[in-house]
């Protein structure tokens, strides 16, 4: 039973973490914010939430095999994989500033003459829903990883197994 629950259930929860923390996030931003993000959410954020979503989808289903045993140890030929699609995440921050640079010259461009901040503002504002959906889309890529180095430690630690020092691989 103990063996069921460590090498089997404990790989399906810490799976659920990421997707627990990042629905967390999502429902702590303040509502009004959430909403009008919602309702003005361009092609481009649209390609970043997919394409995140995907990418984290993908990262969650590679870190659950990491996590599972294969004879002595974990299932450590899916490091690489997933140190890979880790680093995929670094684009969705870039795409974000690219979509807040298009819409700011989009803004800017629709200007004619004198125009009152409120109305700036109010064109301006849709330009930062790509920062935002390409800095949700970059923290939920971050914590497959980061679960998979913590929940190996974890499970070791309740199976009564030692804890594997890191090998220094620069030599």
């Amino acid at each position: 039973m103990r063996r069921f629950l460590v090498c089997s259930l404990m790989p399906c929860l810490l799976c659920l973490l990421p997707i627990a923390a990042l629905s967390m996030v999502v429902f702590a931003l303040p509502a009004d914010s959430r909403d009008y993000f919602l309702a003005h959410v361009t092609p481009l954020d649209w390609l970043i939430l997919v394409g995140g979503g995907l990418l984290m989808a993908t990262q969650l289903l590679v870190g659950w095999r990491a996590l599972t045993w294969a004879g002595t140890d974990f299932h450590t030929g899916c490091d690489v994989w997933l140190s890979h699609l880790a680093q995929a995440a670094e684009w969705f921050p870039l795409l974000g500033l690219l979509g807040t640079v298009a819409g700011i010259l989009q803004t800017f461009g629709s200007i004619q003459g004198p125009t009152a901040p409120e109305k700036i503002i109010q064109l301006y504002a849709p330009a930062i829903t790509a920062t935002g959906a390409g800095l949700l889309m970059a923290l939920a890529n971050i914590l497959p990883t980061w679960v998979v180095l913590i929940g190996r430690d974890l499970i070791r630690s309740l199976a009564g197994l030692p804890k594997v020092e890191i090998q220094d691989r620069s030599t």
